[in-house]
Formats: C-alpha cells, sequence, structure tokens
C-alpha cells in the first residue's frame, strides 16, 4: 500500500518478493501480533547508496555485521485481528522494515514502537517517525548511540571489529540523567541462543559442524517467528568467523529462488533456507539436512530434545520434529556443556545467562578451529626484511593444504579444545566450503594491504637522493609515476598507513619532480 519514504526505489520484483515475504504462508491459527525477519536478494543491478561513506563502516564493524551489497533484510510486524466489517472478517497488516543493516534487536525493538502506533494513525505516523530517525547519528562501530524516537530513547552500542570475542557489551551507558530513562538494549543483534536451540541443545555441535562446512539446511517451522529465529541463530554460531553461505531467515513458494532451490537437477545450494508451507516436505526432500522444530515454549525444565532420524521418514506430513540427516559428526559429543545447562535450568538462572554460556562455548570451539588457521596463514607473509624500498614488495606465499595439515601435529585444536575427534577430517570437508572461501580471501587482502603500507614505510626511510645519484630521467620519472599510484592507492584503500608516512611520500615526490628538467617538471605536474 505504501512505501516511506516515498524516494525510496524498489524494482517490482523486489516489491512483490517483499509482500509475500510480510505475511505468514501457512494457517498458524494464532491471533495477533507477531514478528519476524527475512533476506531479500536485491535484483535490477547495483542502486547508488545513500550512504557515500559505506566503506568506513564496513571496514570497522565486525564481519558479520557488514552492511550488505546485494541483499535486503526486512523485518516484520504482523497483525491479525478478527473484524467483521473486513471481507475475510480479519484485519490483516504487516509493517515492515528493509534495511541493509543486520540489526534484528534494534529494529525489531524499534518496530514494536511504532508499529501499534501506524496501526492506529497510519501515515502522519511513520512521516513523524522517519523524521525523527533523520536525525539519527550514523552507525559508528565502537560507539553507544541515543536514538529517539516517539518519546522513548533506544540506547545502543554498535559493536566494532576491535572487540575482544565474547566480552559481554560493557555495561556503560552514562546515564546522563537522560529522562525519560532509556530503552537500553544489550546488543543490537545477538539472540536468545538459549530459546532458539532450546529443542536441539543436544545437537548444537552437528549444527555448527554443519553451519561450519555450508551445508545446505532447511529449517521447517510452524511460523515465520521460529523459522527466522532458528535461521538466524544458526548463521550467527560461527562468529567471529563470518558464514558466507547464502541464507533465508524465511522463505515462501512464491519466492523467485524457488525453482532454484527445489530443482532436482542439482545438488542443493550452499544456503540455510527457513520454511513454513508444509508444500516444502515434498519439494526439499532430496535436501540433505532437515531441521523441524515445533512452538517454541519457554518452560521450567529441559525441553523434549529432538531426535536425529533418517532421511527416508521424511515423507508425510505430519513428520515429528528431529534433524534429518545421514551426517555423521567428525568430533565427538561434548556432555559438560549440555551437563552445564540443565543445571542451570535448576537453578533456574535467567535465559540470558544460559545464553551467554552457549555463546561462550560455540565461540569456544569456532576459535580452537580457526586458530591454527591463522597461524598458518600469518607464516606465510613475507619476512620484514626482505621488503626493500627500490623493489615490488615480495608475494605473500601460497597456502598448501597439505603443509597446514603437517603443523596441526604441535599446533592443532587440541591445544584449546578438549574435544576428541577426527579434526583433520573436519578441516579437509572446511577447505571445499565457501566459508574458507570466505575467510582466505578476505585474510589474503588484509595481508596484501599490510605489505603495502610496509613498503610505503621502507620508501618513507630511504634515502631517495642517493638513489638517484646514478639514475637517468627515465627511471626517476618511472619511480614518479610509480610513487604517485601508490599514494593514491593508499589513500583509496585505506591502507594501514599512519597520514604522516603519506605526507612523507608525497613531499618525496615533490622533491625528486624539483630535481628534474623543467620540460619534465611541467609535464608530470600535469599528468
Amino acid at each position: 500500500q505504501l512505501v516511506y519514504p516515498y524516494d525510496f526505489r524498489l524494482t517490482e520484483k523486489e516489491k512483490t518478493s517483499i509482500c509475500y515475504l510480510s505475511f505468514p504462508d501457512s494457517y498458524s491459527g494464532g491471533l495477533g501480533d507477531t514478528q519476524f525477519s527475512f533476506r531479500l536478494r536485491q535484483s535490477g543491478g547495483q542502486r547508488t547508496a545513500h550512504y557515500e561513506d559505506d566503506g568506513e563502516y564496513n571496514r570497522e564493524a565486525p564481519l558479520t555485521l557488514q552492511r550488505e551489497s546485494a541483499h535486503y533484510f526486512g523485518y516484520v510486524y504482523f497483525r491479525q485481528v478478527k473484524d467483521s466489517s473486513m471481507k475475510r472478517g480479519y484485519f490483516q497488516k504487516s509493517l515492515v522494515l528493509v534495511s541493509r543493516l543486520p540489526y534484528v534487536n534494534l529494529f525489531q525493538s524499534l518496530l514494536q514502537l511504532i508499529a501499534p502506533e501506524y496501526f492506529d494513525k497510519l501515515e502522519p505516523c511513520l512521516e513523524a517517525v522517519c523524521n525523527e530517525i533523520d536525525q539519527w547519528p550514523p552507525p559508528v562501530p565502537g560507539q553507544t548511540l541515543n536514538l529517539p524516537v516517539m518519546g522513548v530513547v533506544i540506547q545502543v552500542r554498535i559493536p566494532s571489529r576491535v572487540d575482544k570475542p565474547g566480552s559481554s557489551p560493557v555495561k556503560q551507558f552514562n546515564q546522563e540523567n537522560l529522562l525519560p530513562a532509556p530503552l537500553v538494549l544489550p546488543s543490537i543483534h545477538e539472540l536468545d541462543l538459549f530459546r532458539c536451540f532450546q529443542p536441539v541443545l543436544i545437537h548444537i555441535q552437528m549444527l555448527w559442524e554443519l553451519m561450519l562446512l555450508g551445508e545446505p539446511i532447511v529449517v521447517m517451522a510452524p511460523s515465520p517467528t521460529v523459522s527466522s529465529e532458528m535461521v538466524l541463530a544458526l548463521t550467527s554460531c560461527l562468529a567471529p568467523l563470518k558464514y558466507c553461505c547464502d541464507y533465508r531467515p524465511y522463505f515462501t513458494i512464491h519466492d523467485s529462488e524457488f525453482k532454484e532451490y527445489t530443482t532436482r537437477t542439482q545438488a542443493p545450494p550452499n544456503i540455510v533456507v527457513g520454511v513454513t508451507n508444509p508444500f516444502f516436505i515434498k519439494t526439499l526432500q532430496h535436501w540433505p539436512h532437515v531441521l523441524r522444530v515445533g512452538e517454541l515454549k519457554m518452560s521450567g525444565d529441559l525441553p523434549k530434545q529432538v531426535k536425529v532420524k533418517k532421511l527416508n521418514k521424511l515423507k508425510t506430513l505430519d513428520t515429528k520434529p528431529g534433524i534429518y540427516t545421514s551426517y555423521k559428526t567428525f568430533l565427538h559429543k561434548d556432555k559438560t556443556l549440555i551437563k552445564r545447562l540443565l543445571k542451570g535450568i535448576q537453578r533456574k538462572r535467567p535465559s540470558e545467562v544460559q545464553s551467554a554460556l552457549l555463546r561462550r562455548h560455540l565461540l569456544e570451539l569456532t576459535q580452537s578451529f580457526i586458530i591454527p588457521l591463522e597461524h598458518y596463514i600469518a607464516s606465510l607473509m613475507p619476512l620484514q626484511r626482505a621488503i626493500t624500498p627500490w623493489k615490488n614488495p615480495p608475494q605473500i606465499r601460497p597456502f598448501r593444504q597439505e603443509d597446514f595439515m603437517k603443523t596441526l601435529e604441535h599446533a592443532g585444536p587440541q591445544l584449546t579444545c578438549v574435544l576428541k575427534g577426527d579434526w583433520l577430517g573436519l578441516y579437509r570437508r572446511f577447505f571445499k566450503s565457501p566459508n574458507f572461501d570466505g575467510w582466505y580471501r578476505q585474510r589474503h587482502k588484509e595481508m596484501t594491504q599490510k605489505l603495502e603500507a610496509l613498503h610505503l614505510e621502507a620508501i618513507c626511510e630511504a634515502n631517495i637522493v642517493a638513489w638517484m645519484k646514478d639514475k637517468s630521467e627515465v627511471e626517476i620519472v618511472d619511480l614518479v609515476l610509480k610513487l604517485r599510484e601508490k599514494l593514491v592507492r593508499a589513500r583509496c584503500q585505506h591502507l594501514p598507513v599512519k597520514e604522516e608516512t603519506l605526507q612523507r611520500v608525497g613531499l618525496y615526490i615533490e622533491t625528486i619532480i624539483g630535481s628534474l628538467p623543467e620540460d619534465l617538471q611541467t609535464v608530470l605536474h600535469h599528468h
């Protein structure tokens, strides 16, 4: 019915997809208000971003919270109430917030404030809210923001890449006597993992392995809320490693990718997809891993844990909850986590404490796996003394899987993790996954930039005048052009170089040009 602000451009295809994704696609019988999320592939080419300074945010934000370039997130508030004046006997409406940022808690909290008001007052309410949101500061990693909206101030900290993984958000917040007291969100994006993973706590490690390897997974849930929370919980369980595959927290049969995902002519894609329509049991039968969950109910004791079952049991529409897969885990089960969580349940520990335990366990698992890879890749960097000012910096040595495997005997995950099992087999499978590819590219890019930065510093330390003594004009002009190109690249790519280093290289260039004949000086100044 309405897009606000009006000048926000969506293609027809995107509009249609958003419409279908904004409503539950299977009758859940529950009236009232529900909230859920979806993720949508952008169609129709790149549109110019409203924010020129995307680069800076993405450089400082954790990899898992970067702004997406090819997808939108949709955050939905859906209301369904009996209304005899409506043709179907129901009032049904969704308010959807579309963003490229994965701030699920912030945006869902925002919708809780706006949506009820919007259903009541309609467009003027959105206009007022958008005017307030326009005044919000941009998200700067590491900063705590106060975001006023509708008489409330939402206070939230934007995580930064330099935060220590697993550190709880600082109980900060200089209250500055804000009145009314702000609505403080403990995290901008972290879900209540304990609640999301309730029915699968004893399989948490299997799910972690499947996510690490980028395996195709279907989550079949009774509602979009359960489906989107489970998918987002799964994609977050590798942090700080970025999950590099596609994921759809909620997916309907009307989706433009429906054919692509349900075709049997090729292997299922590396994606986690959340669905609620029972029709998918038939169309996605050939997927290797199906997680079927029921409604999440918070109860006093350990919720009924689903069983792992063979895929061929997944035939009928009244399929029981379970993990339908023939996957055999590489690592042995960790009993201590479950014991700890059970103790927490007996002692009636709050859910956030249980979630912190769970998150810490997953973080330690991921770090035990990733640290040997980080050590090995760091050893591929050329030695600092091999970087000399007048030669191109040496190349980073290639990543050799077999060489890496040899390092595991002395410096493998067993140093930090008590879990036994086939770690080598897990690494071999990981090398074939998009998550390895994404991790390797990111590290390689950072190392290349570091090399460039070290090279610029080496040039700064060098004695240029001495070098120029026995050089021809051609060689000197060549150096000027090369140095200029380096300077431009350092600024464009925001290389990790001190500003004074860049200024000194700039001065060098001027000095060298100054020593050349006038006709060449003119050419180079215009160049």
